[in-house]
């Protein structure tokens, strides 16, 4: 029977990471994977460019955790986003900040991330198996090890990190749900987030469009602004998708509310600017169609979906057009409008919100309060943030402070 020092279930980003960091401390680690492949998942974050953390100081990150950002707090001291930037640069992966303070590596290829923590897996000499765990094995409330399907492994620390239940086909089963609750764990129940939103209207036509520089606002039931914000959104052959639209899932609080979601496409211009600015297309246009003579202000994609929005004939010709059509086109320039009808599957989530209490953790060593041994890392923990690289900042920060902690 061979025994270990700590084993770590899990092997997507927190859990590889953990098991670096407890091995760089002299620590006999074992990790364990049930799919027989590290990282998938991490393999496909941020489109296929894994957007590693976001470059920016302790306060902005927690500013950007939705869900028990205090919580975070000691461990984003023992090890923040400078310090992981270092870490993957020490590993021989350059990086680079773009918009919004998102670091990704200079080869856009998510394939390098992975590649260096494997080579410092297989440097540092953790063993790694494929194999599934099944219970965990306590006596007297002490962790002593873990049942899996193959085989029980001894050790008196337990990394959990399992994942969430997004990405599905990358290995997230729930497993460390399950397992937490055999032993009293209380979870918050887990659901999508950060996913893309089902809309009531059918813009089917609109799909693959990207829309940059627009700005998004979600208007809750009670007519509030819930969320609001500036970048880029993606139509689909179902609704929304991009980044936008994914942050904004994060603040709907329930799948049957009927929440607006307005889209400023010309966030830039005042309404006194952008009717100036129809006002002159519509001059040098003035014997075309309407549908003929918004191609400097729209995509061609969206010219029609904006004229029949704003109740004007497409065939009308611009020199025909009343003040009131033209004050509809500028309402719906200024707010094209569509209704939440839900979420897309959680196979298509980048996170999962939800997952084990964190009142039962100990924030300083990631520690079950209930079972002195069992730590937790990573998306199994219900601390959930926007994108741009807050979440992957939550599992390697998480990851360090469960595998140094005692």
């Amino acid at each position: 029977m061979e025994n270990f020092d700590i084993i770590i279930a899990g092997g997507g980003a927190a859990g590889c990471f953990a098991a670096i960091t407890a091995a760089e401390n002299s620590k006999k680690v074992l990790l364990i994977e049930h799919s027989g492949k590290l990282m998938r998942k991490l393999a496909i974050t941020g489109k296929g460019r894994c957007n590693i953390t976001n470059n920016s100081g302790i306060e902005n990150i927690l500013k950007n955790i939705k869900t028990n950002p205090r919580f975070m707090q000691s461990a984003l001291n023992k090890f923040d986003s400078a310090a992981l930037m270092g870490f993957f640069e020490e590993l021989g992966v350059p990086l680079k900040t773009e918009r919004g303070n998102r670091v990704f590596p200079v080869s856009d290829k998510a394939s390098d991330v992975v590649e260096s923590l494997n080579s410092r897996l297989n440097i540092l000499g953790v063993k790694t198996i494929s194999d599934r765990a099944t219970s965990i094995l306590v006596e007297k409330n002490v962790l002593v090890g873990v049942k899996c399907e193959k085989s029980s492994y001894y050790a008196p620390k337990l990394i959990l990190a399992t994942g969430g239940l997004s990405y599905p086909k990358t290995g997230s089963t729930g497993d460390g749900y399950r397992l937490a609750r055999t032993l009293g764990h209380t979870v918050i129940n887990p659901k999508p987030s950060l996913v893309p939103i089902v809309t009531r209207e059918d813009y089917s036509e609109l799909s693959g469009l990207s829309l940059k520089n627009v700005k998004v606002s979600l208007i809750s039931p009670n007519k509030k602004i819930a969320y609001s914000e500036q970048g880029e959104i993606l139509f689909t052959h179902f609704g929304l998708s991009g980044p936008l639209a994914l942050s904004a899932s994060f603040y709907i609080n329930d799948e049957n509310a009927p929440y607006k979601i307005l889209i400023d496409l010309k966030p830039a211009l005042d309404e006194k600017k952008l009717d100036n600015r129809i006002l002159r297309d519509f001059s040098e246009n003035k014997n075309k169609q309407l549908q003929n003579a918004l191609g400097d202000l729209l995509p061609k994609k969206l010219i029609l979906p904006v004229i029949i929005k704003s109740n004007i004939l497409p065939d009308k010709r611009v020199n025909e057009i009343t003040v009131t059509e033209r004050q509809r086109l500028l309402s719906v320039l200024k707010g094209f409008t569509l209704t939440f009808a839900g979420f897309s599957s959680i196979d298509e989530a980048v996170i999962t919100d939800g997952g084990i209490d964190t009142r039962e953790i100990n924030p300083k060593n990631m520690e079950s309060k209930l079972i002195k041994g069992l730590h937790f890392a990573g998306e199994i923990i219900d601390v959930a943030g926007f994108t741009g690289g807050f979440n992957l900042q939550i599992a390697f920060s998480t990851a360090y402070a469960a595998a140094v902690g005692n």
